[in-house]
C-alpha cells in the first residue's frame, strides 16, 4: 500500500491525512526525520514562518531538502508552496524553505484572513477524468507565484477580478503546489493527481 507523509508541524494536516485515507492510501503524521520513509509527503497549509520555524526545531528542514533533492514526490498547499519555492517575497529575514520548485512566490498575496474567498478554477491538469470541469478552490490568507521558471509547468491561474492572471498551481517534475486548500471541502482530485504521481 502507498504510504504518504503529511507533515504535521503546525497547519491543517489532519484534513490532508483525512483526504488521502479516504482515497485509500496510508497517510502518516511526519514530525521527524526517522519519519520520512514514505512514498510521497504533504505539506500542509498554515503559517509559513512558523513551520519554517519548526523545520529547523525538529531537525527536518536539511532532511526535506534531501528528499526533494532526491526526487520525493512531495505536494505543497498554501504554506506547502510558499516552503516548496526557491524564492521568497514579503517573508521574514530569516524564513528558510525547502526549496525545489523554480518560482518566486509572494507571501500572503491575496490579503489578511479577512479576504478569504472561494472561486471556480479552470484547472484541467488537475481535474484527472473530468478535465473540463471546474475546480472549486479555497484561498485563505493564500500566497501566489509571481513568476515561475521555464522548467515549471503552470497547472491553474485566477481567471478574473484583481487578481487575474496569478498563477495558483503549478507543477514541476515530482512537485506539486497549489495556492489553495483542496483539503477544505468534498473534492480530493488535486490529492488524485498527487497520488498518480508518486505512482508514476
Amino acid at each position: 500500500m502507498t504510504t504518504v507523509g503529511v507533515l504535521a508541524l503546525q497547519g491543517d494536516f489532519r484534513e490532508h491525512i483525512a483526504v488521502l485515507g479516504s482515497l485509500g492510501v496510508s497517510a502518516v503524521p511526519v514530525r521527524r526525520p526517522s519519519e520520512l520513509d514514505v512514498d510521497g509527503l504533504v505539506l500542509p497549509g498554515g503559517e509559513s514562518t512558523t513551520i519554517s520555524k519548526l523545520l529547523v526545531t525538529f531537525g527536518l528542514l536539511e532532511p526535506l531538502r534531501e528528499a526533494v533533492r532526491s526526487g520525493l514526490p512531495v505536494y505543497g498547499s498554501c504554506a506547502g508552496m510558499i516552503l516548496l519555492a526557491d524564492r521568497i517575497l514579503d517573508g521574514t529575514v530569516d524564513q528558510e524553505t525547502i526549496g525545489g520548485i523554480d518560482m518566486t512566490v509572494r507571501r500572503n498575496a491575496f490579503g489578511r484572513q479577512v479576504d478569504s474567498f472561494e472561486v471556480d478554477l479552470d484547472a484541467p491538469g488537475l481535474a484527472g477524468e473530468a478535465g473540463s470541469e471546474l475546480l472549486r478552490a479555497v484561498f485563505i490568507r493564500a500566497p501566489w507565484a509571481e513568476d515561475v521558471g521555464d522548467g515549471v509547468e503552470v497547472l491553474a491561474r485566477v481567471a478574473s477580478g484583481p487578481a487575474a492572471g496569478r498563477i495558483v498551481a503549478v507543477r514541476q517534475g515530482s512537485l506539486l503546489a497549489t495556492a489553495f486548500h483542496p483539503e477544505i471541502g468534498a473534492d480530493a482530485r488535486v490529492h488524485s493527481t498527487f497520488l498518480r504521481m508518486i505512482g508514476a
